[in-house]
């Protein structure tokens, strides 16, 4: 990444987790609507209903579908609960319309890592066997790097019981390469990102071809090893180099991308025959999720300032 757009990038991160300007935006009758012009590029909407009817017609055009309730850091018990019982009614209602194979994401703060660990994972294990009974899956999103023990610790657990359960793991943390040996003893499905977090260097690679080559790496353990895998990108240089290695055809693996990001690309995949995954979200909770998507290709600021103007421009559907 070039530096002016590694320091763009940098900057967006460090907005994204100020909670004073989250709370301004969030309470301005002028800058929320505003945003959520620019945020209706990246998400579904802010209701369920959104969700599900943006599911509904993708999984009809021959997605596969992962589904999340945005939200992270939850600060109560009452709301850790709640946003439980939010994807506890998401799950039954992508059965009621007839959904299958779906994925439910979720960040594990969402439902009670940082007030409880022991919350988050009786929360896990009551969507997981929901999620079973349906034949959907689960899978847990990775967050800071202070969370990661405990993340896998909850996933190492809830997969020895379940095996519809997957994680996330971040390539640019140097550690992911020895925690992805030990996950190919889960039976759970691994997805691969590059990580939206600002980590300090001694703990992470900042975007390069270092982070790519280990990125490829860790894909092609999983998939010598024919475990399932997500490879989570749209990165043309990696899905270039995966298609070169013919990864982009193993039975385990699937090509997954984020709403409103190159559905182009992730259609022409599609229509070549690779297994294909687009990943909607919805909630009120979008601030921080759109500031990521931001910062992972800052050239999107000109996209969301001209989504600001022409809305509309927003909703067009290219899958």
């Amino acid at each position: 990444m070039r530096t002016e757009e590694g320091k763009a990038a940098n900057a967006l991160k460090s907005i994204a987790r100020d909670p004073r300007i989250k709370t301004y935006i969030q309470q301005s009758p002028d800058l929320y609507p505003l945003l959520y012009r620019a945020a209706k590029r990246f998400i579904t909407g802010e209701t369920r209903k959104d969700g599900i009817s943006k599911a509904k017609e993708l999984v009809s055009k021959g997605y596969s579908i992962s589904l999340e309730y945005i939200g992270e850091n939850t600060k109560s018990v009452k709301e850790c609960i709640e946003s439980k019982n939010e994807f506890l009614a998401l799950i039954k209602e992508a059965n009621y319309s007839d959904l299958t194979g779906v994925t439910v994401s979720l960040d594990l703060s969402h439902i009670g890592l940082t007030e409880d660990p022991g919350l988050a994972y009786d929360h896990l294990v009551e969507l997981t066997e929901e999620a079973q009974s349906k034949d959907f899956s689960i899978m847990i999103s990775m967050e800071e790097s202070e969370k990661t023990d405990a993340i896998l610790d909850i996933y190492k657990r809830a997969s020895k019981r379940y095996s519809n359960v997957g994680i996330t793991i971040q390539a640019h943390l140097h550690r992911s390469t020895d925690d992805i040996q030990e996950l190919l003893d889960y039976p759970g499905k691994i997805r691969i990102v590059k990580g939206a977090y600002q980590e300090p260097s001694e703990k992470a690679l900042p975007r390069s071809e270092a982070l790519n080559k280990r990125y490829m790496e860790l894909i092609d353990r999983l998939v010598k090893a024919e475990h399932p895998v997500s490879i989570a990108t749209h990165d043309e240089a990696i899905i270039q180099e995966a298609r070169r290695r013919e990864i982009l055809d193993a039975r385990c693996v699937e090509m997954e991308m984020l709403y409103g990001i190159r559905p182009d690309r992730v259609k022409g995949l599609k229509d070549e025959g690779v297994n294909t995954k687009v990943y909607l979200t919805y909630g009120v909770e979008w601030y921080l999720y759109v500031c990521h998507r931001l910062a992972e290709y800052p050239p999107n600021i000109y996209t969301a300032i001209a989504d600001m103007v022409e809305p509309d421009g927003a909703d067009k559907s290219y899958y």
